[in-house]
């Protein structure tokens, strides 16, 4: 099995905390979708026949696309590699894109799952973070997505947000409960560098939350949402019973995926590749039949730390016995020698042959990776 990533660059406007690949420049869109389709096209081996399991559009804003746009996405990738095994396929969407009209549409595609930006409920943070939504509109999305038929409901919340309170985080909580999706992502606030979030944050105009909120935030989040129902099946991703990120576990699992559109990655176990970020090189090389793009061959020693880095993330952890299958007696040793501290402190264990997190090691999570990961010696 396999997965495909596609990625839709095209935002009304831009949030000030993101970093991804973004344009506003949308008079491209039909353009550009053509030369998506195109790479597909073209990429059809990359593969090698495995069957798809999920697709997921993400951006940029997918919901900026039109049902024509969308169904030459849809129909190219039928035609080239088949959708008849596909058992997730995922639009991201902004809520205010998400109107009756819109949603009814995509009654008609073949899309089984909405993953819906809202990040907070609170309308003066929304502003801030130059949301084009409302905390009612929102609401309203999921309510319309619901009456056409869309069964499958994820929805994004940032806290440790500029002046966040716990009663703050707490009422975002409780109106994400009272939505009842399925699925729910919720990722700390980062200052990334060049993001106008940034700039504001050197200029002192906005503050970062201190380390001991970040913490009472995680715990009230994990616990909030125990008590709700929902399971803690990654570090930053919850779900109702079975409702599990089909795409996004993955990821996590070391399946291969192909990522087609300007800046998309490309994993297929030996290598990764990523292409262009730009739109009009991105187009222009693909009207041309050809691909700009970077590759990547993965050691042993990388592809040993990247199954670490997100195989421990998840709530299952990592297999001892496929860490051995996969690199060898070696690199088993390595990482049950410097995960002994940790298990000894009570921030790792080992259950059914998983090494994992327990709840005190997930919030220092990251000072953990980085002491299991492999260092190769410099000659």
């Amino acid at each position: 099995m396999a997965g495909i990533y596609l990625h839709i660059p095209f935002c009304k406007t831009r949030c000030i905390y993101c970093d991804f690949y973004s344009t506003t420049r949308k008079e491209q869109r039909t353009r550009y979708v053509q030369a998506l389709c195109r790479e597909l096209q073209i990429r059809r081996e990359y593969l090698q026949g495995e069957p798809i399991q999920t697709v997921y559009l993400g951006g940029g804003t997918p919901s900026q696309l039109t049902e024509d746009e969308l169904r030459l996405i849809f129909d190219t990738l039928q035609q080239v590699y088949g959708l008849q095994d596909a058992k997730e396929i995922t639009l991201e969407a902004n809520p205010d894109d998400l109107t009756e009209e819109y949603t009814a549409m995509l009654a008609h595609l073949p899309v089984n799952r909405i993953s819906m930006g809202i990040q907070t409920f609170d309308e003066p943070t929304l502003r801030l973070l130059n949301r084009r939504h409302t905390a009612i509109q929102a609401i309203e999305a999921v309510a319309r997505c619901r009456r056409a038929g869309i069964h499958n409901i994820s929805i994004d919340l940032i806290y440790g947000l500029p002046g966040e309170t716990e009663e703050q985080w707490q009422y975002d909580l409780q109106q994400a409960i009272a939505l009842d999706v399925e699925h729910l992502s919720a990722y700390h606030l980062t200052y990334e560098e060049g993001t106008r979030l940034y700039q504001l944050l050197q200029e002192r105009q906005v503050e970062e939350v201190d380390e001991e909120s970040s913490v009472r935030f995680y715990d009230l989040l994990t616990e909030t949402l125990r008590l709700a129902g929902y399971e803690h099946y990654e570090i930053s991703n919850f779900c109702k019973p079975g409702m599990h990120s089909r795409h996004n576990t993955a990821y996590w699992q070391d399946v291969p995926y192909l990522g087609c559109g300007a800046s998309a990655h490309s994993y297929d176990r030996s290598s990764r590749e990523w292409n262009v970020a730009s739109l009009e090189s991105y187009m222009e090389a693909l009207e041309k039949g050809e691909r700009l793009y970077e590759r990547e061959e993965l050691t042993l020693p990388v592809r040993y730390n990247e199954y670490l880095m997100t195989g421990l993330r998840t709530r299952q952890g990592i297999s001892l016995d496929h860490l051995q299958q996969a690199f060898g007696t070696q690199y088993l040793n390595y990482c049950l020698q410097m995960a002994t501290p940790y298990t000894q402190n009570g921030k790792l264990e080992i259950n059914d042959n998983h090494l994992k997190l327990t709840g005190d090691g997930v919030f220092t999570s990251d000072g953990i990776l980085s002491d299991l990961m492999y260092v190769e010696e410099s000659d």
